[in-house]
């Protein structure tokens, strides 16, 4: 067990925000007279793989920023980035930031839909974009007419400019734009729970804001030899803030990979590229727990392992413990205020299920209803103050929605300068600081008259050896308001049958209060997930309300 030096660690922490800073110039521009030092490994969906310097970025991004304002893309107007990960992705960003424009990555999932809200709201004037999302945004052009240019990074396509023709006849020499630590980097789009998406405006310094949770998630990333891979998509803040980004602001090399997730190949990733640090959601880690070939996985490079997007569970710790050698650093955070919570288990003790204590230079605390700080021991949502400890403004904050001033001071409790952050989660602290998750507001629901979080059973079912993943939803119910209902991913090997739902009812009713058990299971091939990997309960709380208000 570590020593516990929490204390002092936060305590003397001070931030250190300059007046200037531009995320490219960190991130990129930095390291790039060290000519052989290697950025980046690709690999694509057939296995071919690549490797870029951070000189060879910089160059294509120093060739792209001239290309883009030949273009007519100025400061601070937005560009969309509609890339897997890829040596490109990570050019535009450079790119577009030492050009004082806005970032603005989208998903390569998004439908025409989704993609034409987003570049209509942030009257996005460029979007970059490969071959297989090419087509669809040719054909939003009617509908999004502020979009005045295409750039295909595959080669020519229709309605849209060659990537190689334009870096081909610009100059590899830019100018950086000298930005304000506190002017706008990056847009990203929030997936709220009622209305449409809210484009959170992320300033540059809010970089620096996230490096402390970074650097402790990672065990203090970074060491001699470390490399990083996470399979979080670039397009999110949990791929682009939590791994990209601080990845490259540090000069150390990231695993950049194409295609669908797999435990198999995970495991080849690791291997190959002598992964020592990542980050991978609860449900990878629950995939791996799983599948065969990670059950001897022989001797592995890896020395931390950070997870967030849901909580881990006990069951998931302790095999992650066993099999990787490696303790999971849970980490919180959203794309307002991101890396504001977590472990670092070799600096303080990491508990199992626990999202960990408020990093270096963030002041969080459990609040109630009318923003008062609730005591140990009370559940209450988790909010983080605008000032640090000392009393200095925390660089971690969003700037605010982009056109919803009102969604903006709704976030808040009290003057935006000096105020406490809603995040809409859940949890409950302990005496020595933990939060331990409850669940988003709108999960939490009453049984009989109890308050349930499901995050507590479902990790509580994770631990049996049948169930695979596992969500937990209220079951509209005439006598008590509301059952416990989960719905069971099973693993293989498994039946679902009576007996196996008398088991883990009889599992859970052993480890958790009587009234927690779930009086329904039933079994589904998979949950439904949102892009990022974070289960959808609302989707299964709807389904359940529809089937209450049926005809039989």
């Amino acid at each position: 067990m570590p020593r516990d030096r929490y204390r002092e660690l936060y305590d003397n922490f001070r931030w250190l925000v300059p007046e200037r800073f531009n995320i490219a110039e960190v991130c990129g521009r930095r390291w790039a007279a060290e000519t052989s030092r290697l950025a980046l490994y690709t690999e694509d969906e057939s296995g071919r793989a690549a490797r870029f310097t951070y000189a060879a970025l910089v160059r294509d991004a120093n060739r792209l920023s001239n290309a883009l304002a030949a273009l007519g893309v100025g400061r601070g107007e937005r560009v969309a980035i509609v890339l897997p990960q890829r040596a490109e992705t990570a050019i535009a960003h450079l790119a577009i930031l030492q050009m004082g424009a806005v970032s603005m990555p989208l998903s390569c999932l998004f439908g025409p839909e989704a993609l034409a809200y987003r570049l209509n709201d942030s009257s996005a004037k460029a979007a970059i974009c490969d071959a297989s999302s090419a087509a669809a945004l040719h054909a939003l052009r009617e509908s999004c007419p502020l979009l005045r240019h295409i750039v295909c990074v595959d080669g020519p396509a229709e309605g849209a400019h060659d990537w190689h023709a334009l870096l081909a006849a610009a100059s590899d020499r830019f100018a950086l734009v000298d930005t304000r630590s506190d002017e706008a980097a990056i847009l990203i789009y929030t997936s709220g729970t009622t209305g449409p998406p809210k484009g959170a405006l992320i300033p540059h310094c809010a970089l620096i804001g996230n490096l402390t949770g970074f650097v402790a998630s990672q065990n203090w990333f970074p060491r001699p030899g470390d490399v990083f891979w996470s399979p979080a998509d670039w397009a999110w803040t949990g791929g682009l803030m939590d791994a990209l980004l601080p990845t490259l602001y540090f000069g150390f090399p990231i695993v950049g990979i194409r295609g669908r997730f797999s435990p198999e190949r995970a495991l080849q990733i690791v291997r190959r590229y002598r992964v020592t640090n990542t980050f991978l959601f609860p449900t990878a880690l629950k995939m791996m727990m799983r599948a065969p070939e990670w059950q001897s996985p022989g001797r592995l490079a890896l020395r931390a392992v950070m997870s967030a997007g849901e909580s881990v569970g006990t069951a998931v710790f302790e095999w992650t413990q066993a099999t990787l050698g490696a303790t999971v650093n849970e980490m919180f955070g959203q794309t307002e205020m991101n890396y504001v919570v977590g472990n670092s288990h070799q600096k303080w003790p990491a508990k199992p299920g626990a999202m960990g204590r408020a990093y270096p230079g963030h002041r969080v605390a459990v609040i109630d209803d009318a923003g008062q700080v609730l005591p140990p021991g009370e559940v209450g949502e988790v909010a983080v103050h605008r000032r640090d400890i000392h009393g200095h403004p925390d660089p971690v904050f969003f700037l605010g929605y982009l056109n919803n001033d009102e969604a903006t001071r709704r976030k808040y409790t009290g003057d935006p300068s000096n105020s406490w952050c809603r995040t809409g989660d859940l949890a409950v602290q302990d005496d020595a600081g933990y939060l331990w998750y409850r669940g988003r507001a709108d999960d939490m629901f009453k049984s009989a008259g109890y308050r349930i979080g499901p995050g507590e059973i479902e990790n509580c079912l994770l631990g049996h050896p049948a169930v695979a993943n596992a969500a937990v939803v209220p079951k509209p119910d005439a006598e008590r308001g509301a059952v416990v209902k989960a719905f069971v991913v099973l693993a293989p090997g498994h039946r679902g049958d009576a007996a196996l739902i008398e088991a883990l009812q009889q599992h859970v009713r052993g480890k958790l209060a009587p009234y927690e058990y779930p009086k329904e299971i039933e079994f589904i091939d998979a949950l439904p997930m949102t892009t990022t990997g974070k289960v959808q309960r609302r989707v299964l709380r709807e389904l359940e309300a529809s089937r209450a208000t049926s005809p039989a």
